[in-house]
């Protein structure tokens, strides 16, 4: 599924969903510039650096916490910078409304911190070295805070989406709490087989996506100072 627009307006210009794609786009044409494969390397963030011994790799020489926030602006190729940021603009915004513009600034880069934190729990607890010495990079952990406040402020929101069978598609309108609840639980169920059969996931970071999501639900009533708008339709 992939969502195209949603029915919710916004008070104001969501100047810092918008900020923040822009920076995420200008980090990605840093990468295409310099060698995407060699700066992923470079600024990515390995859970070996918490808990070693990494594999196959010179120690780390950038620190940990610049790491932390730096794979949080970077990408591993289009489609994965496309997608995060298409889901950034269509659920950031009606946040950022909520929130308000520097609170939800602060609480977008908490988000990716606990994503980061729960996938490297999960890595070191149930992975091995080799698991552990790869770089986790993509803003997608911060985007699933964003997509449990979401999931919580505007359940009866509307999303216009495009449903994917194979080779054919149609275009509908899904609830947000559906939509959101099956990109949850897809991510839930994609992160159990991944402990399971690590080869199945594709080294993507599911349960950054579940810790993300987790902290989206669990703080977005703590932040936020008013309700947003209600749907459109």
């Amino acid at each position: 599924m992939l969502p195209l627009k949603d029915n919710v307006p916004t008070r104001t210009t969501p100047v810092v969903t918008i900020g923040l794609i822009v920076v995420n786009s200008l980090v990605w044409f840093w990468e295409v510039q310099k060698g995407v494969n060699k700066e992923v390397i470079n600024w990515g963030y390995y859970p070996c650096e918490v808990e070693g011994p990494c594999l196959g790799i010179a120690k780390h020489h950038h620190a940990l916490v610049e790491t932390v926030f730096s794979s949080m602006f970077m990408h591993g190729g289009w489609i994965h910078i496309l997608g995060n940021m298409l889901f950034l603009w269509i659920f950031g915004n009606n946040v950022e409304d909520a929130l308000g513009k520097g609170r939800f600034l602060v609480w977008y880069l908490a988000g990716g911190i606990a994503a980061t934190a729960l996938q490297t729990f999960v890595t070191l607890q149930f992975g091995g070295a080799q698991d552990a010495s790869i770089p986790n990079i993509g803003a997608s952990g911060a985007i699933a805070a964003v997509l449990g406040a979401y999931f919580l402020l505007l359940p009866s929101a509307r999303v216009l989406t495009a449903i994917f069978l194979g080779f054919f598609f149609f275009i509908r309108e899904v609830p947000a709490i559906l939509f959101l609840g099956i990109w949850f639980l897809l991510q839930a169920w994609q992160g159990g087989l991944g402990i399971l059969h690590p080869e199945i996931g594709g080294g993507v970071a599911f349960f950054a996506h579940i810790g993300g999501f987790a902290f989206g639900v669990g703080t977005v009533h703590l932040v936020a100072k008013s309700r947003p708008m209600r749907p459109a339709w």
